[in-house]
């Protein structure tokens, strides 16, 4: 049994502001171990009920973050940008037979901590299929045309409810409450590793491959803060401008819509100026 973590800072124990998780910052320093010891702990967990092989897959910004010398010698980590499936490299290979997606956040215009989708400002909102999504539920839509379950979501409690709705059966851990987007009422690492090692533990029987979810075709909205990003974002192939700060594309594939929407927010990042936006 092979499991994939797919691994987001944003969600993790402790981490309620900017500057916990911007690389290269005081506070990003002092929130790695806290990371680190949240997706040891489903590490730990899988390895608990019974999972082979755990492979972890860093997910947040220069995806250069977890502290390889703190995790279980069992774990592989992979580390770095520039992955053809981005936040759940590796589900494409066929032989992953369960996803956790650890340290996750709620999507851009939502109440939760840090709430936003793949850009903390530049992107306002993301509809898929005219449902407002979470970077959960994109990937849980990625994972799921390879036939993979999502098995297990932590995060803060509002990311734990947005997790409901793509993921009901996995398992569900809240690290932190929810006060505003940048405050949280925050458990100890010593109690939120014990409770998602519990947790990645009971989820491993759900690890079970299904035939793949061919759900396409997906029409997908992003909205904008700035008219002139949207505009900048129609340099992508098959993205058109469709209403204020607005752009649309469809795709046959959530595949091809995955990597559509990467190419528009880098292109996005590209023209955001300082200060300014």
């Amino acid at each position: 049994m092979k499991i994939l973590i797919s691994a987001d800072m944003e969600g993790a124990t402790g981490v309620t502001w900017p500057g916990d998780v911007l690389p290269g910052t005081p506070q990003w320093e002092r929130c790695r171990p806290l990371f680190t010891s949240d997706v040891n702990a489903a590490v730990l967990g899988f390895l608990d009920g019974g999972a082979d092989q755990v492979v972890i897959n860093e997910a947040h910004w220069s995806m250069r973050n977890l502290l390889l010398e703190q995790l279980d010698d069992r774990a592989e980590l992979l580390t770095g940008r520039h992955k053809t499936l981005s936040m759940v490299e590796g589900v494409q290979h066929g032989d992953v037979d369960g996803v956790a997606f650890v340290g996750y956040h709620t999507g851009a215009g939502t109440r939760g901590v840090l709430a936003h989708t793949y850009l903390a400002n530049s992107i306002t909102g993301v509809w898929l299929n005219g449902e407002r999504a979470s970077e959960g539920l994109l990937n849980a839509h990625v994972v799921a045309e390879y036939g993979v379950p999502v098995v297990l979501v932590t995060g803060d409690d509002l990311t734990c409810e947005d997790a409901l709705g793509y993921a009901p059966e996995a398992l569900k851990v809240a690290v932190k409450d929810h006060i505003s987007r940048y405050a949280a009422v925050c458990r100890t690492p010593a109690r939120t590793a014990a409770r998602i090692r519990a947790a990645a533990k009971e989820a491993t029987v759900l690890a079970v491959r299904h035939e793949p979810v061919r759900g396409g075709p997906f029409s997908v909205d992003v909205e904008l803060d700035a008219e002139h990003l949207a505009g900048a974002a129609t340099v992508v192939p098959g993205v058109a401008v469709s209403g204020e700060r607005r752009v649309s594309y469809s795709s046959v594939t959530m595949y091809e819509a995955i990597r559509t929407f990467k190419a528009v927010t880098t292109i996005v990042s590209a023209a955001v100026e300082e200060q300014y936006g």
